[in-house]
């Protein structure tokens, strides 16, 4: 019993010691396996590592040992940063970048032209010489280290040229806001005077329309005349020629117009001024379609004080035809009718300042009539020729009595300064122009004009109105109008007036000094704003509404002056 009780501890103990010797077998065993399998793996990197940096071509005739000295260095270099590395990409990429910031202001300044080329040679510069420190990038090969004090060097210069960069785009950043705001200024103004010309080109047609087109109330008084002369024909059968009107004793003015109460105006203001009315004879020529309301007004609201006035129509004067008048002629032809009548882009005046001479009145033969006043008053020596848009404040009898010293035409000069010479009304790039006048002589005024008649005839003035008139067919020499003409053909025979005797400008310059306007012997409304038109100036109007004739029954039916 004894032996098998100890039997039996021997047999339990000797399975545990087998047991123990198991477990630590197992733990050694998978010790091993997990350090075989970490070497296993370190060898698959090392190698796919080696195989990838070292290429055939660079392995031949190079020992092991070194290859895998290298390829051990190369490794762990890769598997951690490098800061000098950083540094240089850094200094690189801020270089570049100053030098695209230098070369866009360079280009930009470049494309506002400006006027300060050193900035601009300064911009080139610099971008050339930070360009060169960028190609020292170069110097530091991936294959080496990179020297400290090298890289220091490198990054101290580009900072520098950074620094010199961004004070020179800070500089003329300024400079260039101020040629960005000036160019966009210089846009704004092209702008507006592109709008303000187109404004102004539409303000002169405009004004044009407003000034040559006829009152309702003017076309009412027209026509009421008319309907009177056919109601009552036998009232204004003309009388024939008085003596009185080619007696030239006496004091004979030549009024042409269309306009019934602006002749009217200009008669009833000089006879009322006139000192002797009775010597005083008015000849008011018209047009046709005109002539029947002139005799009426004239018939009902005779002159005053025992002055005369004559009627009559430019077709009466049976000299005034297309063979003998260059004008007539003119008028008749293709081109100048395509002138006034085509609508077409060429025929458009581009200057709102010259849109005048497109004025269909420079057509009609009264605007021309004055040329002939010696065959039309064949047997007068002297005339005074006055426009249907004056007002007479004084008596004009003292212009009889001026010497003209042998001159055709007495006339207020209106040159001043610069303005208003014969190189403002001709061509003198023509050479026929550029010849024969002088373009700083002085300009002088139509709208009262005393003409030595004796004179005329003997300077032969109405040969040299045709001679130059001819010449100017195709509108060369002069626009259309009369005072071109007129310059021409009293050129060395005017005999220049006290400003006195005539003040202009009442129809387009409101600055006129009312003690020039209450001097003057004759005032004169030429422009487009009429006294007789809702445009007028009412500053000046009064001076011509005194003389019309509101008692006359016509202008009360036909509310004129409301």
């Amino acid at each position: 019993m004894a032996g098998g009780h100890r039997g039996g501890r021997s047999t339990t103990s000797g399975a545990g010691s087998s047991l123990l010797r198991n477990i630590f077998s197992y733990r050694i065993f998978v010790s091993a396996m997990f350090t075989l399998l970490f070497v296993a793996t370190l060898s698959i990197i090392f190698t796919t590592n080696h195989d990838s940096v070292l290429l055939p071509s660079t392995t031949k005739g190079v020992p092991s040992s070194s290859l895998n000295h290298n390829y051990i260095h190369r490794t762990f270099l890769a598997l951690k940063s490098n800061p000098s590395r950083t540094r240089l990409d850094l200094i690189h990429k801020q270089a570049n970048d100053h030098i695209a910031l230098v070369n866009a202001y360079g280009s930009y300044a470049r494309k506002l032209k400006l006027d300060n080329s050193k900035q601009l040679r300064v911009f080139e510069d610099l971008s050339r010489n930070i360009t060169n420190l960028i190609t020292r990038y170069s110097l530091f090969s991936t294959e080496q280290a990179i020297d400290e004090d090298v890289l220091r060097q490198f990054e101290k210069e580009v900072k520098e040229k950074v620094k010199i960069a961004r004070q020179l785009i800070s500089d003329a950043k300024e400079s260039f806001d101020n040629q960005i705001k000036i160019q966009k200024l210089k846009d704004t103004i092209f702008a507006v005077n592109e709008q303000l010309t187109k404004t102004k080109k539409h303000g002169a047609f405009s004004s044009l329309i407003a000034a040559k087109s006829i009152p309702k109330s003017l076309h009412c008084l027209a026509m009421r005349l008319v309907g009177e002369r056919l109601a009552h024909p036998e009232k204004y059968i003309d009388d024939g020629v008085k003596a009185v009107f080619e007696n030239p004793n006496l004091y004979h003015y030549a009024i042409f117009s269309d306009n019934v109460i602006a002749a009217s105006v200009v008669v009833n203001s000089a006879i009322k001024n006139a000192n002797e009315p009775s010597k005083h004879v008015f000849h008011v020529v018209t047009d046709k379609m005109n002539l029947g309301a002139m005799q009426v007004w004239f018939k009902m609201r005779p002159p005053q004080n025992g002055s005369h006035v004559e009627v009559k129509a430019v077709e009466d004067y049976t000299f005034l035809n297309s063979a003998y008048v260059p004008v007539l002629r003119q008028l008749e032809s293709a081109s100048l009718q395509q002138f006034y009548f085509e609508n077409r882009a060429e025929n458009a005046t581009k200057d709102a300042n010259n849109l005048k001479f497109r004025n269909p009145k420079y057509l009609s033969i009264l605007n021309h009539l004055r040329f002939y006043l010696p065959e039309m008053f064949p047997k007068l020596h002297q005339i005074l020729f006055l426009d249907d848009d004056v007002v007479v404040q004084k008596d004009l009898t003292g212009l009889w009595k001026i010497d003209m010293d042998g001159k055709v035409n007495a006339a207020v000069e209106t040159c001043f300064g610069s303005f208003h010479r014969y190189a403002q009304y001709m061509n003198f790039s023509h050479p026929l122009i550029r010849e024969k006048f002088n373009p700083k002589a002085c300009a002088w005024a139509y709208g009262m004009n005393f003409f030595d008649l004796d004179a005329w005839r003997h300077e032969k003035c109405t040969e040299e109105y045709h001679y130059w008139q001819n010449l100017n067919e195709n509108r060369t020499l002069w626009k259309l109008g009369t005072l071109p003409p007129g310059l021409i053909t009293f050129y060395s025979t005017t005999k220049p007036l006290d400003k006195s005797w005539h003040v202009l400008g009442l129809g387009y310059n409101p600055s006129i000094s009312m003690d020039d306007i209450n001097k003057a012997a004759v005032i004169h409304y030429n422009g487009n704003m009429k006294p007789w038109l809702d445009i007028a100036m009412n500053q000046f109007r009064p001076l011509w509404t005194k003389y019309v004739d509101y008692e006359m029954e016509f202008v009360q039916m036909c509310n004129f002056g409301l």
